[in-house]
Formats: C-alpha cells, sequence, structure tokens
C-alpha cells in the first residue's frame, strides 16, 4: 500500500527553476522529433502539465483517470521489480517527486521526476499505448517469478517504454520515455550513427542492452496498435532465452 505523498511545499525555487528550463528546452527540442501523438497529448494535459510551475500530482490524477483510469504513484526511488509489475497491471504509475539540480540538466544517473512525469506520462492518455504499458504490467505479475522472464521484459521496457522508436510515414519519430525526456539523447537519434530495426517482439526479447553506454540500436513500431497487440503473442514467446548481444 502507498502512502507517500508529493509535499508540493517542499519546492524551492531552484526546484521551479530547473523544471521550466527543463520542460520549456525539450518542448521546443522535440519539435519535428517526438511524434504528434506524444505532443497532442502533451497538450492534452497543458493546464496541469506545462513549465510555468511543478505539477501537482493530484491534479494530473484527475486527468489521467478521467482519460484511461490512470494514476500515478509516489516512490522513494527504484522499487522491487515485483511491485512495480503489480502497480503497472492495476494502471499506476510510480513517479519520484525529486527534481536534479541546475548542474545535472544534461545527465543524470537515475530518473527524476522530470524524467518520469515529462517523459512517461502524456502518452498513458493515448489508449493504446496505455494498454500496452498496462498489459506489460500483467506478464510481469504473471511470470514474475521467473528471472529469464523478469530479464526479457526488462528488455521489451528498454526498446519500447524507454527507448522506443515510431514510423510516421517515412520519418522516424521519438516515443521513448528516455529519449523524450533527454536533449542529448533525443539529438542524438538524429544526429547520429544509429541502427533502427523493425519492431519484432521476440527479437526484442533476446536483444541485450547495456545501460552505461550511449545507445546505438533501437526498435521502430509502425504504430502503438501494433504495440499493443504485441502482447497478446508474448505469452508463447517468454522464458525461451537466446540472448543476442547488442550492436557495437
Amino acid at each position: 500500500m502507498n502512502d507517500i505523498r508529493q509535499d508540493y511545499s517542499a519546492y524551492t525555487n531552484e526546484d521551479f527553476t530547473v523544471w521550466r528550463t527543463l520542460f520549456s528546452r525539450q518542448a521546443e527540442t522535440l519539435k519535428g522529433r517526438a511524434h504528434p501523438e506524444y505532443m497532442s497529448c502533451l497538450e492534452k494535459l497543458g493546464d496541469v502539465l506545462n513549465a510555468d510551475k511543478i505539477p501537482d500530482f493530484d491534479e494530473l490524477n484527475e486527468k489521467l483517470m478521467a482519460e484511461n483510469g490512470w494514476s500515478i504513484v509516489v516512490v522513494p526511488g527504484l522499487i522491487p521489480v515485483d511491485r512495480f509489475f503489480k502497480l503497472l497491471s492495476e494502471k499506476k504509475f510510480c513517479s519520484s517527486t525529486w527534481l536534479r539540480s541546475m548542474d545535472q540538466l544534461d545527465y543524470l544517473e537515475e530518473p527524476d521526476m522530470f524524467h518520469d512525469i515529462f517523459g512517461h506520462v502524456p502518452l498513458l492518455m493515448n489508449p493504446e499505448y496505455a494498454k500496452f504499458v498496462e498489459g506489460f504490467g500483467r506478464l510481469g505479475v504473471e511470470y514474475g517469478h521467473n528471472k529469464t522472464v523478469e530479464r526479457q521484459l526488462q528488455r521489451l521496457y528498454w526498446f519500447t517504454i524507454e527507448f522506443g522508436l515510431i514510423k510516421l510515414k517515412e520519418n522516424t519519430r521519438i516515443y521513448g520515455a528516455g529519449i523524450i525526456s533527454s536533449s542529448g539523447e533525443t539529438k542524438h537519434i538524429f544526429e547520429d550513427d544509429i541502427d533502427v530495426h523493425s519492431y519484432n517482439a521476440d527479437r526484442v526479447l533476446h536483444t541485450d542492452f547495456i545501460t552505461s553506454e550511449i545507445q546505438t540500436q533501437y526498435f521502430e513500431i509502425t504504430s502503438f496498435e501494433e504495440l499493443y497487440l504485441s502482447v497478446s503473442t508474448l505469452d508463447k514467446q517468454l522464458g525461451k532465452e537466446v540472448s543476442i548481444a547488442p550492436a557495437k
């Protein structure tokens, strides 16, 4: 049971400056790079999620609950993976409430509130994407006792929810929160030499990644519907381990 709440009165002037700086910069950087659906969802949340103030989770939850039945659960940081799966299966997304400092604007080892809220929350307004995240959580609950499956689901989370790309006509666009919330990652996708593979759930489950290095390998879906529909086939592939090393 979660009993941690956001203490809005604890935010400092620096916190508000950090939020405004990050939000304004990234919203501009994402133009023409993020998928239009993300930008549309961000706009729908505009009165409770904007550069002008740090978001109030109670206000944000009202919007999310009304749209697709999701809500934000405050966590102190990283939580046990079984609890994480369970919360997602219940349509509850985990978020911290702390913000990085001004000297950490461009790099942060542990996800903060900007990553959790700006990166992850807007697309929960999209029904297909929200169902995918919920379905992902249900798979984790069902197979969470299996360490091989747990590792496979970590890969799926990494290459979709965190670092997923999506096709828009003949162009590549971003939807993964790890890219969405990072100015450097956003520019890296379009300025550096990367390998983009068509989304294949089986290949994703068996492709390793390295968290400490800049990503060079990505998977690109054609639609959020494709992502959601892939959940129904995943249980046939989970548990069969054939590791594919990350591209160098």
